[in-house]
């Protein structure tokens, strides 16, 4: 099929990636008609072509008597950025503060979904950068080292980019985190002084495939496990689909940490449905704290995300009223005990 597509649009196809991918950054020069011609081994009609449609895309700009630049909007858009792998509950709550952050500092806030897809990450980032958006905030897909290296050489003009809830401490970018680490061992703790059952796990069937989060997360609860209290077990899974009531029983679930308020509500309305006392038999802690968690009842016991911080602090930097440059912020997540 991909051979009845003309040459000029493959060409210009393989630019427009590259010019994506930053292999040529903004304002920087992209290939002259003669290289395009020497390159791809195409006609100068040809390559006049490719040139014309990169114009017309908007994705480069032609200045008489010095070549063929990447475009950037002299002008910066009043616009907040936000970039997210999924839509889910605590999303949902990072998106509406930062909404609030930037309808403070007079500007609009739209937001965009990777699906999980590295390169619609990378293309979608690139898009708004070229068009001068004032911020641009980055939840990285689940795998970050696959988009680690762009946004370690991008070059992002005048918009302001940071990277928010992901893995990437000690890296070279601007970020807002938090401490998952941390927030695990808050909700060990609690667990432990709660119940002497197995451990169990909760991701989201939505997770799938690697994820560093999770895997981070994972690590540390089995390592405060095999520390801490040996001879307790740990279950993962990620489908709630798969708990069975049999399956709590037989291995002896005391202790539940689920890493989303969505599924931390289905698992508990399933314990309750099986008729288990919920603080006497499990007790149970989500990873989030949305509305969800607040109001469900019983009010599910949880590790803040400290998302409003989050917000703030990624405001901060794109306002300019932080106080450094190129803030790595990482941020304490604290537990809320309620009936769970």
């Amino acid at each position: 099929m991909s051979d009845h597509i003309p040459l000029y649009k493959k060409i210009t196809a393989y630019y427009s990636r590259r010019i994506y991918q930053q292999d040529y950054p903004p304002g920087g020069p992209i290939d002259s008609i003669h290289k395009i011609m020497e390159r791809h081994l195409v006609s100068r009609e040809t390559a006049k072509l490719v040139h014309k449609k990169l114009v017309d895309k908007g994705l480069v700009v032609a200045v008489q008597g010095k070549g063929t630049f990447v475009n950037i909007r002299p002008v910066r858009e009043k616009i907040w950025g936000v970039v997210v792998p999924f839509f889910s509950s605590n999303i949902e709550q990072l998106i509406a503060l930062l909404s609030e952050a930037a309808s403070s500092a007079h500007c609009k806030l739209k937001y965009f979904l990777h699906y999980n897809n590295p390169d619609e990450e990378i293309r979608i980032t690139s898009e708004m950068i070229l068009a001068g958006y004032e911020a641009i905030i980055v939840v990285p897909n689940y795998d970050e080292s696959r988009t680690a290296d762009y946004y370690r050489r991008i070059v992002t003009g005048r918009s302001k980019l940071v990277l928010a809830d992901n893995t990437m401490a000690g890296s070279y970018f601007n970020y807002v985190i938090q401490s998952y680490d941390l927030g695990v061992k808050r909700a060990f703790d609690y667990l432990v002084s709660q119940q002497d059952g197995n451990f169990l796990l909760m991701g989201t069937e939505t997770w799938k495939g690697q994820h560093l989060v999770f895997e981070l997360m994972e690590n540390t609860l089995r390592m405060l496990i095999q520390e801490k209290v040996p001879e307790r077990k740990l279950f993962v899974r990620n489908d709630v689909q798969q708990i069975e009531q049999g399956y709590i029983r037989s291995n002896r679930i005391g202790c539940i940490l689920s890493l989303q308020d969505i599924e931390a509500v289905k698992i508990l309305g399933r314990l309750r449905h099986w008729e288990f006392k919920i603080p006497q038999e499990i007790s149970l802690v989500s990873y989030g704290n949305t509305e969800l968690t607040e109001f469900f009842q019983p009010a599910i016991t949880v590790i803040d995300c400290n998302y409003r911080k989050m917000a703030e602090s990624i405001a901060a930097h794109i306002t300019g009223t932080a106080i450094e440059k190129n803030r790595q912020i990482v941020i304490s997540p604290e537990i809320i005990v309620r009936a769970t």
